[in-house]
């Protein structure tokens, strides 16, 4: 019953959206909103405040004459598959900008993406950024794009990570074959904390 609800509210939301746009002259939200994506052929999906960040970036880009353009999603359950499917369908690649991280097997907004796009040519590309509350700027948002367009990201990139801090970690994972205070570590390596004395 919850699941048939869900698929119900795929078209109600819009409608409701509709509605509200007639009656108070603006958007509420709905399932997802397309931002430069008509002839886009890097589509940029995320969701919440870092949508701001990327639409500016895209403009940016877009004086440049890269044909880029955003995917936010509104609505993430229901999950719209097919309005997603249909936004991206003539994008060379996608490429998702997301926050959450699942350890073991990755982004999740990623996973649902890929699910919607399933049995298409496109890559998507996971970036998960703002680890630790980092900010994500529009500096870094720029190159990791130009970087996407040129196909140099991995399938899963993280943006503004120290690798020099995460190799060290690993490492002395390595060495020591213990998990250990790991967050003790990295301060220690970063100097915000001291070594303990022997």
């Amino acid at each position: 019953l919850a699941h048939a609800k869900q698929m119900q509210a795929l078209d109600l939301i819009p409608q409701i959206a509709a509605e509200f746009k007639k009656e108070f002259g603006r958007d509420s939200g709905g399932l997802i909103k397309t931002y430069q994506t008509e002839d886009a052929e890097t589509i940029v999906i995320a969701l919440g405040s870092v949508l701001g960040t990327i639409k500016d970036t895209v403009d940016d880009l877009r004086a440049e004459g890269v044909k880029v353009g955003v995917l936010g999603i509104t609505s993430y359950r229901p999950f719209p598959i097919s309005a997603i499917r249909d936004a991206t369908a003539h994008a060379k690649r996608i490429v998702v900008i997301e926050k959450c991280f699942a350890v073991g097997i990755g982004g999740i907004v990623s996973r649902d993406v890929r699910s919607a796009v399933r049995n298409r040519p496109q890559p998507v590309l996971t970036v998960v950024a703002g680890l630790g509350g980092r900010a994500i700027t529009k500096a870094s948002v720029h190159q990791l794009l130009l970087d996407a367009i040129a196909d140099k990201l991995e399938l899963l990139t993280f943006l503004d990570l120290d690798w020099a801090v995460v190799n060290r970690v690993l490492e002395r994972e390595k060495t020591q074959r213990r998990s250990g205070p790991v967050a003790e570590g990295i301060l220690r390596d970063m100097g915000t904390v001291s070594s303990p004395k022997a």
